[in-house]
């Protein structure tokens, strides 16, 4: 199983992550990794998460973006996920981790909302 995380920064201070491959029990600690790096060393006002081209994500790929999301409301960063495929779209409707990671049903990625982050 194999995974590649690219991090880059936009000028507006936003990082994104992408993920790539396959997200499961054998590297979901390098993503968790790669997302609290991510937020810890630019201190971003938005971490999205890219997973256009994520083949799988099985639990503990979930568990993956939830401590990411975990990282960034700690430090009042905004948390996004984009570009899931179908099927991953639908686990995470069917979780509630759609509202987290702030999907918006049928919504194209511009129309999306960051989740904002709250000392809450």
């Amino acid at each position: 199983m194999e995974t590649s995380i690219r991090t880059t920064l936009a000028d507006d201070g936003v990082v994104t992550v992408t993920v790539s491959g396959e997200v499961d029990f054998s590297n979901s600690d390098e993503v968790t990794q790669g997302l609290h790096d991510a937020v810890v060393e630019w201190s971003p006002p938005l971490l999205v998460v890219d997973l256009a081209d994520a083949t799988f994500i099985d639990s503990t790929g979930l568990g993956a973006l939830i401590e990411g999301y975990r990282t960034a409301l700690a430090r009042g960063t905004g948390f996004q996920v984009v570009n899931p495929s179908d099927t991953f779209r639908r686990v995470l409707t069917v979780t509630g981790l759609s509202d987290f990671f702030g999907l918006i049903e049928g919504a194209t990625d511009m129309e999306r909302a960051p989740t904002q982050a709250t000392g809450s």
